[in-house]
């Protein structure tokens, strides 16, 4: 296994370090761990599609590319609504 260097501001440094702690783990696997869960945004992108297919081959139910985005449009809203209270 090779090492790497990052630069990152000191403060961020700080804190996932100590969020490593706090899970028992060292900052490098700590790292490690996170960027084995993390997904790619091709891979977002590819579990989105199957869970639209899913949807659809389950409910019949097929979103136009205009009605995803109003309810996108939606849930924002309803998301920065809830984060005001």
């Amino acid at each position: 296994m090779t090492d790497a260097n990052i630069r990152i501001p000191e403060e961020a440094k700080d804190r996932l370090a100590a969020i490593a702690a706090a899970e028992g783990l060292s900052l490098r696997a700590y790292l490690a761990r996170l960027a084995e869960t993390l997904l790619t945004p091709a891979e977002r992108a590819e579990r989105a599609e199957r869970a639209r297919a899913a949807l659809r081959d389950w409910t019949g139910y097929a979103p136009t590319a205009t009605e995803e985005r109003d309810l996108d449009g939606e849930l924002d809203r309803r998301l920065t609504e809830a984060r005001g209270r």
